[in-house]
C-alpha cells in the first residue's frame, strides 16, 4: 500500500495513487496529493514540426505521438497489516512510468512502487503487453524510483532540460488517471511556477515545476513534457484544496541516476559522514533558538568522515552545499545527488551566527 504523506505546513500532501481492490479509492489528506501514480541510449532528437494552420492544437497532437510510446502504466500488489490487529491484506496500486533505456528501463515516482516495498510490480507497454518488473533503485526523499523490465526493442523518451524551462512555457502530461480504464490520458497547461517547495510528513519536496496541466490519482510517474515532446519532469503531486496546481520533479534532477543505474545496474549515493536533522525540528526538540533559521544542523560527525577532515563540528548547520541553498535535510541529502565519489564540493555552514566556508573532497 501506498504511504501517506502529510503536509504540516500552508499545504497538506497526501498520496493519492490509485489504491484499488474493488474499486478505486483516492487518499486525501488535507489539501495536497501526492499522486500515485540523459537517456544514455536515446537516439530522439528530432523537434516538433507543425503545419501552419491551427498550430497549438497540431503541438499537442505532435506531443502525443510522439511521448505515448514511452509512456507505461505500473500497476503494484504490497501487502499492508492492519494496525489493530496486525493481519495482512493485499493493496493494489496504479502509477506511470517512463521508459528511458530501450532495454528495459522505467522511470517512476518512488512511492509508486511503494518505496521499493511493493511485492509485485507489472508493467504495461504502449503494444498491450505486460512484463513483471522488478524496483532496482528508489529513495523516497527524491520520490523517485527505477523499474527494470524484461523487455528489449522499447522506445526511450526523449530527455530535455529542466534548467531551461521558463514559467508559461507550455506543459503537457500524459499519463493514468484514475486507473488504467483511463490510461495514456493526455492534457495540457502551461508551467505556472518554479522551484516550488511542498512539505511531507517524511521530508521537505523542494524545487519542483509547478503546472496546471490536469494530473490525478494515477498520473505519479508520468512525463510532463515541453513544446518538443521531450520529458522535463515527473509528476508527483498536486493540490486537492484550488484548482489546477500540479507539481513536477525536474528530470535534471534523476538523469545522473538513470545513466548509473543503466550503466552499473545500481546507484551509489556520496556521503557526507553527519548524522543530524531539520534546524525547527532540532529547536522543537531541544526547546532551544538556533543562530539559524534553517538548513541542516548537525548532531553528530562521523569519525574520519569527510565532514570531519573539512572541520564540519557537531553544531553546525549546513546552509549550502555547492550552488544548492539548503533549507532541510532532506535538502541536503539531495544536493548530494549532484556529486560523485572523489569529487569536491563547497560547502556553507552557520557556526555560532557566522558562516564559515569548507572544502569537502567525497
Amino acid at each position: 500500500m501506498f504511504r501517506s504523506r502529510i503536509i504540516r505546513s500552508t499545504i497538506v500532501v497526501a498520496i493519492v495513487c490509485s489504491i484499488l481492490s474493488s474499486a478505486i479509492t483516492v487518499f486525501t489528506l488535507v489539501k495536497l496529493n501526492l499522486l500515485s501514480s540523459e537517456n544514455t541510449s536515446n537516439t530522439k532528437s528530432q523537434n516538433i514540426t507543425i503545419s501552419n494552420a491551427s498550430k497549438v492544437e497540431n503541438v499537442y497532437q505532435a506531443v502525443a505521438q510522439k511521448a505515448t510510446p514511452s509512456v507505461v502504466g505500473i500497476t503494484t500488489k504490497s501487502i499492508s497489516r492492519d494496525r489493530f490487529f496486525n493481519q495482512p491484506t493485499m493493496q493494489e496500486g496504479v502509477g506511470t512510468g517512463i521508459i528511458v533505456d530501450a532495454n528495459g528501463y522505467i522511470l517512476t515516482n518512488s512511492h509508486v512502487v511503494s518505496d521499493g516495498q511493493a511485492s509485485e510490480v507489472s508493467v504495461l507497454f504502449n503494444d498491450g503487453t505486460s512484463e513483471t518488473g522488478k524496483v532496482v533503485w528508489y529513495d523516497s526523499d527524491l520520490d523517485l524510483a527505477i523499474v527494470k523490465a524484461d523487455k528489449t526493442g522499447l522506445e526511450p523518451a526523449e530527455l530535455g532540460d529542466s534548467d531551461e524551462v521558463t514559467v508559461g512555457d507550455i506543459a503537457i502530461a500524459i499519463g493514468n488517471p484514475l486507473g488504467l480504464e483511463f490510461q495514456k490520458s493526455v492534457t495540457q497547461g502551461i508551467i505556472s511556477g518554479l522551484n516550488r517547495s511542498i512539505e511531507t510528513e517524511q521530508a521537505q519536496m523542494s524545487n519542483l515545476i509547478q503546472t496546471d496541466a490536469s494530473i490525478n490519482s494515477g498520473n505519479s510517474g508520468g512525463p510532463l513534457l515541453n513544446s518538443k515532446g521531450q520529458v522535463i519532469g515527473i509528476n508527483t503531486a498536486k493540490a486537492s484544496e484550488g484548482e489546477a496546481m500540479g507539481f513536477a520533479i525536474p528530470i535534471n534532477t534523476a538523469k545522473n541516476i538513470v545513466q548509473e543505474v543503466i550503466s552499473k545496474g545500481n546507484y551509489e549515493k556520496v556521503t557526507l559522514g553527519i548524522k543530524g536533522t531539520d534546524v525547527a525540528t532540532y529547536e522543537a526538540a531541544m526547546n532551544i533558538d538556533l543562530e539559524a533559521e534553517k538548513g541542516a544542523y548537525v548532531v553528530e560527525v562521523v569519525a574520519n568522515s569527510p565532514a570531519e577532515k573539512a572541520g564540519i563540528r557537531n553544531g553546525d548547520t549546513i546552509v549550502k552545499v555547492g550552488d544548492t541553498e539548503i533549507e532541510s535535510f532532506s535538502d541536503l541529502s539531495k544536493a548530494l545527488y549532484k556529486y560523485s565519489k572523489s569529487e569536491k564540493a563547497v560547502v556553507v555552514v552557520n557556526r555560532g551566527g557566522r558562516e564559515v566556508t569548507v572544502n569537502v573532497q567525497f
